[in-house]
């Protein structure tokens, strides 16, 4: 999905934001206009709509020096804009079919390069300022009650409202992201509606199998037990690093992740507690190869030139959620990556910590409001240090030395319900050590998203 420089600053140019908005009035219309149902106890079938529209503004950012990867100095705005129409039945007793149409346009900030943390994760979908439609989702989902008591599930896109025993096993299969079914969180997986930056939406370390828009096909087969959950997954992976085109070939070339959750009660509030390991296999470059090769040539290390052979990739992850009091909800992650080989299918992150918490605006009487406050440190492997510091060039970032330090962001929101189906949220972020390095930055972005859905 990656533009060239000048292709990006042309588009911000000629496809300003404001353009935008007349292919969201159409969506947005139907949304505060439709009728609203009343809740549902079962569905045979739902469809569900949302748009999300995010703008951002860049000020201009100290740097003692630049790379082909680094973030513009300069001052900078961006856009992106997504929609998505969910269709769901059932087809059988237990089973459930789910397609999402998906339309999304944007310009990214620095043609998305220059960070490991990037600033909106909605800026995956898009692939530059003409809106483009595809699938984003076409699968199957299947369960098997096994008793144990029953749990209300609510009416949602891709879930339609019944109820589930507390006891079963889920297979799905198709078309769909891997964050659909892995590393879920209450207070901190959605760009749409919570943090915006790529390193709260997920762990920042889980180098996911996905296309550029962060879609795959796989299956995955979960078993809940009372409190208890156990889930796994195989899904493909791009041809090559961060591509649309997929490797169809799952036994050969795949990403592997099976995760552990535990449901709790802490003071009569809920929390959940999951850990997460994942591998990798597929033909991706390692880092110290690179670097050998530049020894032995005099050359500037170069990741293309050693991407001859299969590579497994391996990591780790934590998370954790709680409800406190006063509507407040507490979530922190911690995730670790071997670091050895590229990034191949998310963004360019080694090692993470991040938390925060989730307010709702209960306490001043706007029960449709959030605050959220968040931080991230975002941290690379040394293999990974050597190779940029000697000026190499990665997916994302090369400033063409170094001077490491982990990067830290901070994120600040408020999430404003003006009706019952549309948001408007401020969002402010302070990135230090920008890609890592000390000699620039810091960077500051402030971002407005308008969200919709029904």
């Amino acid at each position: 999905m990656r533009m060239s420089a000048a292709r990006a600053r042309r588009a911000a140019t000629h496809a300003p934001a404001a353009r935008v908005w007349p292919r969201i009035a159409l969506p947005v219309f139907l949304c505060l206009f439709a009728a609203s149902g009343h809740a549902q106890e079962y569905e045979e079938s739902n469809f569900k709509f949302q748009a999300t529209y995010v703008w951002q503004g860049k000020p201009a950012m100290p740097a003692l020096y630049s790379g082909p990867n680094s973030m513009i100095t300069a001052r900078e705005k961006s856009y992106s804009f997504t929609s998505t129409l969910a269709a769901g039945f059932r087809p059988w007793a237990g089973g459930e079919l789910y397609l999402d149409a998906e339309a999304a346009q944007g310009v990214p900030l620095s043609d998305l390069t220059g960070l490991g943390g990037f600033t909106n994760g909605e800026m995956a979908r898009t692939s530059g300022p003409l809106l483009k439609v595809y699938r984003a989702r076409a699968f199957l989902r299947q369960t098997w009650g096994m008793g144990g008591g029953q749990d209300n599930v609510e009416s949602d896109a891709n879930q339609l409202a019944g109820k589930a025993d507390k006891r079963r096993i889920v297979f799905t299969a198709g078309n769909l992201s891997v964050m659909d079914l892995f590393d879920d969180n209450t207070y901190s997986h959605d760009p749409r509606t919570q943090f915006l930056n790529w390193s709260l939406m997920t762990h920042g370390a889980y180098d996911y199998a996905a296309d550029a828009r962060g879609y795959s096909w796989g299956a995955a087969l979960e078993w809940f037990h009372d409190d208890w959950a156990i889930r796994a997954g195989r899904f493909i992976e791009p041809r090559e690093p961060n591509q649309q085109q997929l490797d169809a070939r799952i036994f050969h070339h795949y990403g592997d992740q099976v995760e552990l959750e535990h449901a709790h009660e802490f003071g009569g509030l809920a929390g959940k507690i999951r850990l997460l390991v994942f591998r990798s296999r597929t033909r991706m470059s390692r880092f110290d190869d690179a670097l050998n090769l530049a020894a032995a040539t005099g050359a500037t290390p170069d990741l293309n030139a050693v991407r001859i052979a299969d590579q497994a990739k391996r990591g780790y992850g934590v998370n954790v959620e709680q409800a406190l009091p006063a509507d407040i909800g507490l979530f922190a992650r911690m995730s670790r990556a071997d670091g050895a080989t590229e990034t191949y299918a998310f963004t360019e992150i080694d090692q993470s910590v991040s938390g925060g918490l989730l307010m709702k605006g209960t306490a001043w009487h706007r029960a449709q409001d959030n605050l959220g406050l968040a931080f991230a440190r975002n941290g690379i492997s040394a293999a990974r240090r050597n190779y940029l510091a000697a000026g190499g060039i990665s997916f994302f970032i090369g400033d063409g030395r170094l001077n490491y330090r982990p990067e830290m962001i901070y994120e600040a929101f408020y999430n404003a319900g003006v009706t019952k189906h549309l948001w408007l949220t401020l969002d402010v972020q302070r990135i230090v050590n920008p890609a890592y390095n000390a000699d620039r930055g810091p960077a500051r972005v402030i971002g407005m998203r308008v969200h919709t859905e029904f």
